[in-house]
């Protein structure tokens, strides 16, 4: 349960705040059973009840933008009723129920209905009667609106940076292991959906361990973010490269058959050949990729793709090998021209 709050920050949110809004009523809602206030408890139970059932739906499911909308609106509805029924003594209610708008729903939303509740504390009757009390409780409920908007806007924008940085490898600026897994679910999900196609490329910089114990890490850093931006300028408009790890990449292909994969894969290895350079010289890439096919998880289909690498290395490293069988490559001559990455 932490782990899916700590995914969805939101949802924490909601469940708390949920949790607790319900739990502090069912007390009140109980007392004033005990003591004979039944117009009260009725209330108190009703609140607790519309407030719960969203909060629940939201656990199940993990979708928070209906729920949050509809505890909104419950939440000043209730209170305003509340008012109504019990009087001044609830005025301290609206102020809370004005902040937690804003952690619940999105910013019109809690704006909107921040107004609609402002304007029916002020209109209704028996709750201010003198004017300079209206006045007050309406540069109150404007301020803690003012201030719980900026709030709740600087945890979004701060929220959205931290997801950007989790999202990032820190040294090449690309996805990192996490954005990959979810992309290869992804591209697993659509193609047995049989809406796309999808080859996997694993990228692996050949004798890296040489190049950091002969030039230091630095040199073996360099290398790692000059790979990354070769494969990132060689992709496509729909393909994506990840860093996965140390001195491997991932790459994310749309196409349509092994030979479209392995001419990619050849492309690729040719580019940074042609590139790619160390205190040392020149610094090869081997590959291994397979097709996307009956898999039912990311992983099994990651295994193909990791096992092509492994018999990559055993040829001799410079070259490709895409399951289904090799395709032989020989890194000493030249190319003429650049294959073209196949067009899907």
């Amino acid at each position: 349960m932490l782990n899916r709050f700590r995914r969805n920050s939101q949802l924490g949110i909601l469940a708390l705040l949920g949790t607790a809004t319900t739990c502090t009523l069912a007390m009140f809602a109980g007392y004033r059973a005990l003591h004979g206030q039944w117009p009260a408890a009725i209330i108190d139970f009703a609140i607790v009840v519309l407030i719960g059932v969203p909060v629940i739906h939201a656990l199940r499911t993990g979708n928070t933008a209906g729920p949050g909308a509809f505890l909104c609106a419950t939440n000043s509805l209730s209170c305003a009723i509340a008012c109504y029924v019990i009087g001044p003594v609830s005025l301290p209610w609206v102020y809370l129920v004005l902040m937690t708008n804003f952690l619940i729903a999105g910013p019109r939303q809690a704006l909107a209905f921040n107004l609609l509740l402002t304007v029916a504390l002020l209109l209704m009757p028996r709750m201010l009667d003198l004017p300079v009390e209206r006045m007050s409780a309406a540069a109150v409920a404007a301020l803690v609106t003012l201030f719980a908007w900026l709030s709740a806007l600087r945890v979004s924008t701060d929220h959205q940076q931290l997801e950007v940085l989790a999202s990032l490898d820190a040294l090449t600026g690309l996805p990192n292991r996490r954005m990959m897994e979810q992309a290869l679910e992804g591209a697993v999900a659509r193609h047995r959906a049989g809406d796309r196609s999808h080859g996997l490329l694993i990228v692996d910089i050949d004798h890296f361990k040489e190049v950091n114990d002969t030039h230091g890490h630095a040199a073996g850093d360099a290398a790692i973010a000059d790979l990354a931006a070769i494969l990132k300028f060689e992709m496509r408009k729909h393909d994506r490269v990840f860093r996965f790890g140390g001195e491997e990449f991932v790459v994310l292909l749309d196409v349509d058959t092994r030979d479209d994969l392995w001419t990619a894969s050849e492309r690729l290895r040719q580019a940074v050949r042609n590139g790619l350079r160390g205190p040392g010289g020149r610094i090869t890439i081997s590959l291994g990729g397979a097709m996307a096919g009956e898999e039912e998880r990311w992983q099994e289909w990651f295994s193909l793709a990791d096992e092509a690498l492994y018999r990559a290395k055993n040829n001799g490293r410079d070259s490709t090998v895409v399951m289904g069988g090799a395709v032989p490559t020989d890194p000493a001559p030249e190319p003429r021209g650049k294959p073209a990455l196949p067009r899907v």
